[in-house]
């Protein structure tokens, strides 16, 4: 994986060495006509247009980033947790704060509330589609932990539910563990999400959050 992005990497640098070189070429020739003119730009050895078309694609937003982006404003949620289960639940007030980073290929998530009897939560996530890997993919932290978790989505046929499946490591069983989180969209400004945890004591998955969230 590093290597076939390391090559994608050089390609694109290489694109960007040829349009500057051209910019700066007519700007050159503009100022001195007869200025002798730049050598012309080759591919790194062993390399073919579609090589280079392949890395392009891999770089370029599509219709999978589109959708991400029907989520940027601004979210009030009511958020309902649960410690273990069968707990009783708490209820509290966040609010969640989508905006569309890096020419619309990621949307960054922040979000605040407070947890009761653990006090003010900050959470941030960016969150994106990987072209190659044909995969949702984010990243989480927060002001609760010191881990940064990563996961993995997939979509319905109908894009109204997404399925997340987050790896970090729990701090009871100082093992990797899995998160699941489903968002699914109920309605032109409304959408729910739901994470389950497997409790580390009794082994049980159960539904630890549940956050109702309204676009402004």
């Amino acid at each position: 994986m590093m290597n076939v992005r390391n090559c994608c990497v050089a390609g694109m640098l290489a694109v960007v060495t040829v349009v500057a070189a051209a910019n700066l070429a007519v700007i050159a020739q503009e100022k001195e006509p007869k200025q002798a003119a730049q050598p012309d730009f080759k591919l790194p050895p062993g390399w073919t247009l579609e090589d280079l078309q392949k890395c392009m694609a891999a770089g370029t937003p599509g219709k999978m980033q589109a959708h991400l982006t029907k989520g940027v404003g601004t979210w009030n949620g009511k958020t309902t947790m649960w410690m273990f289960p069968d707990a009783p639940p708490m209820k509290s007030d966040c609010t969640s704060n989508v905006t569309s980073i890096l020419d619309g290929r990621f949307i960054k998530v922040e979000m605040s509330g407070d947890f009761p009897g653990m006090g003010p939560y900050q959470g941030l996530g960016t969150y994106g589609f990987d072209n190659i890997g044909q995969k949702f993919v984010s990243t989480w932290i927060d002001n609760h932990s010191t881990g940064i978790m990563s996961g993995e989505g997939e979509i319905s046929a109908d894009g109204k539910t997404m399925t997340w499946k987050y790896k970090f490591n729990c701090p009871l069983t100082q093992k990797p563990a899995v998160m699941r989180e489903v968002e699914t969209i109920t309605g032109e400004n409304t959408k729910t999400l739901e994470s389950f945890m497997t409790d580390p004591k009794s082994g049980k998955e159960y539904r630890m959050m549940l956050v109702e969230l309204t676009k402004k």
